[in-house]
């Protein structure tokens, strides 16, 4: 393995980790605004009826729903940096078409069709919310479907890898 690329590796493992330790800081933040909405209800609606024609009895509740409906993402997202940092590590240790990766990518194409999924209520969320004077742009991702189909298939090619190698392996 070239130095360059080992040191890419390295790099990729340690934003990786960044990844997922600020993952789950987003996660606990959004949480706590959750629940800090509910004591604090009369400055949020305060807030959303000096801004006419923001409608707070709409506002307030889908937000507060948006932020449920996404709690789940952060999971998902936790488990993709996850597998993706234990695929990291066995091309690291130069053994990538293992079947344990296999099975890695596919749950990282499940996530990833999650986050695909959450975005697409996303956009339902902002039509619901620019309904009640809000103004949130939002446009689906093209490039998150592809991204999905790709890993499918990925996964299906380290299956095929991982095969054809061991069959490699109990010939010699």
């Amino acid at each position: 393995m070239s130095d360059n690329y080992g040191r890419a590796l390295g790099a990729s493992n340690i934003l990786l980790r960044i990844w997922r330790v600020l993952n789950l800081l987003v996660a606990l933040a959004f949480s706590a605004a959750l629940v800090a909405s509910f004591p604090f209800e009369h400055v949020l609606r305060g807030y959303y009826l000096s801004r006419p024609p923001h409608d707070p009895d709409v506002i307030i509740p889908v937000l507060r729903i948006w932020v449920i409906a996404g709690l789940p993402i952060f999971f998902a997202i936790h488990v993709l940096v996850s597998r993706l940092l234990d695929m990291v590590g066995t091309v690291r240790a130069g053994d990538p078409f293992v079947p344990e990766n296999a099975v890695r990518m596919k749950t990282i194409a499940c996530c990833l069709l999650g986050l695909q999924l959450f975005d697409l209520a996303c956009g339902i969320f902002a039509g619901i919310l620019n309904k009640a004077g809000a103004n949130i742009e939002w446009s689906p991702s093209l490039s998150g479907w592809v991204a999905v189909a790709l890993l499918f298939v990925l996964a299906r090619v380290f299956e095929e890898g991982a095969r054809i190698r061991a069959d490699l392996e109990a010939m010699v």
